[in-house]
């Protein structure tokens, strides 16, 4: 961007106060992480760089394609590079947001076979089988979120069905050109294709759906407090103040080498190896992780039992079997649930109707609605170091699809995660433990402080914990 745009000159003059670091600025509660994408979006002169594994046609999702054409009518340059395993029945969309001159489209391991996906599984499920699960956005190289959310209306607390308690950062500093270097990478990566070579041209009533998107889902009641949050947006108006609560730390972007997404990617560059010195010093005290989808395989169970049995304090939220959104991937995380326990490792269950609000990560924190389901992905070392991605504690993560976050050297947002599991979280979620005779129950705290002890999987039906016992027979966890 150039030097005098409102928004390079904010995040440099606010930097230049802090050289070196990072200022991180928590996006819990989803209608304000709807509102500072809308608000990067709006503020952005140059370029928009946007990377996202999951993409809505809903509310919200056609409020922020909206917005990226605005931009793009303004003259911004508009690159959007989508994970093509969830773009099914977004084909014209793409198209009409593609033929705009200052926009351009990319996927990542496309399917070739548009109307039939599935039949692509047949023949290339070993490409298909890897996706782009990175998410970020990042306008005038100067300002980036990053973390957890995808778009959509269950990430930004649109929906009363279903919604995800979730986790962003916004970032002005040291690791943004990191995170806009990382974009690029995976923007000519072998896996990303220009949606041009992919999907017919598009036709007169495509553009004028894409010209009409913004003002037909304004009208619809349900985007009231949507379209009033974009437009009192003050991040700009706060950044350019020295009002914006930021956080100053050093920050390290950890992501992996775009090549996993076609399996030629290094051991050492994949984000496991990379997160394990981007953290730096050896666990000392504590470990807290937040994972919705929590499978640590053998080795990362044994690590953990490890700390565990060495004395060092291991505490981990996922979702219980009532909340979780993936039922098979449950199925991996309960192979392990006693053996964790038996070492001492302390485990939580986010339960679906907690009253409790969501952990907080540092300012902001994260929260939701009380039936939703657990969706951040975080973890604190020895309350000194957090980091915040789309990392999920299973092999898929590890292995398959590419990801990426933050590591934090903030012991403000660190404490605070790790304060969480002594009060909110107890509150919120089912406790596992094993009885004198080694079997699971489930303690579940009440208002009035009394617990509550449940001898099978709480809330759930027969049917349910059956399927899940089944899935846990079959050989499935390196792709869970």
């Amino acid at each position: 961007a150039a030097p005098d745009a409102p928004l390079a000159r904010a995040a440099r003059e606010v930097a230049q106060r802090h050289p070196g670091l990072s200022g991180i600025h928590s996006l819990g509660a989803g209608l304000d992480a709807f509102a500072a994408r809308m608000a990067l979006i709006d503020a952005a002169q140059s370029t928009l760089d946007v990377q996202y594994y999951i993409w809505r046609t809903d509310l919200t999702g056609r409020l922020l394609f909206d917005a990226l054409r605005r931009a793009a009518d303004r003259g911004v340059r508009v690159r959007l590079l989508l994970d093509d395993n969830n773009t099914g029945g977004m084909d014209r969309l793409l198209a009409a947001l593609d033929a705009h001159p200052r926009v351009e489209v990319r996927l990542f391991n496309p399917f070739r076979q548009r109307s039939l996906r599935p039949l692509g599984y047949l023949t290339e499920f070993r490409r298909l089988n890897r996706r782009m699960h990175n998410k970020s956005l990042t306008a005038d190289g100067v300002a980036t979120i990053v973390g957890g959310r995808n778009v959509g209306d269950e990430y930004f607390d649109a929906r009363t069905d279903l919604g995800f308690l979730d986790l962003d950062v916004l970032a002005v500093g040291s690791v943004v050109p990191a995170v806009a270097e990382s974009f690029g990478q995976y923007w000519n990566s072998a896996s990303s294709y220009p949606a041009s070579a992919l999907l017919a041209p598009a036709d007169a009533a495509d553009l004028r759906l894409l010209e009409r998107l913004g003002a037909d889902t304004s009208a619809d009641p349900a985007a009231a407090p949507y379209v009033a949050a974009a437009a009192d947006a003050r991040f700009l108006r706060d950044l350019r103040a020295g009002e914006l609560a930021l956080e100053w730390a050093a920050a390290r972007l950890v992501v992996d080498d775009p090549a996993k997404g076609l399996g030629r990617a290094a051991e050492s560059d994949l984000l496991l190896g990379r997160l394990e010195s981007a953290v730096g010093a050896p666990l000392r005290r504590e470990l807290a992780i937040v994972s919705p989808y929590f499978v640590p395989g053998p080795r990362g169970a044994a690590i953990l039992e490890g700390y565990a049995r060495a004395g060092l304090r291991v505490r981990i939220l996922t979702n219980a079997l009532e909340s979780t959104d993936v039922a098979a991937v449950h199925s991996g995380y309960v192979r392990y649930r006693k053996r964790l326990l038996q070492a001492g490792v302390e485990l939580f269950e986010l339960r679906r109707g907690a009253r409790e609000p969501a952990p907080h990560a540092g300012s902001g924190g994260f929260a939701g609605s009380s039936g939703a389901s657990l969706h951040a992905k975080t973890f604190a070392l020895d309350a000194e170091r957090i980091f915040i991605g789309s990392f999920n504690f299973d092999p898929r993560s590890a292995r398959l699809n590419t990801e990426m976050g933050l590591v934090v050297d903030s012991p403000v947002m660190a404490r605070a995660l790790s304060a969480a599991f002594g009060d909110v979280i107890p509150r919120g979620s089912y406790r596992p433990v094993l009885d004198p005779r080694g079997r699971l129950e489930w303690l579940e705290q009440a208002p009035d402080g009394s617990v509550r002890r449940h001898g099978r999987e709480p809330g759930t039906t027969l049917a349910r914990r059956f399927s899940v016992g089944f899935l846990a027979f079959l050989p499935i966890e390196g792709l869970l």
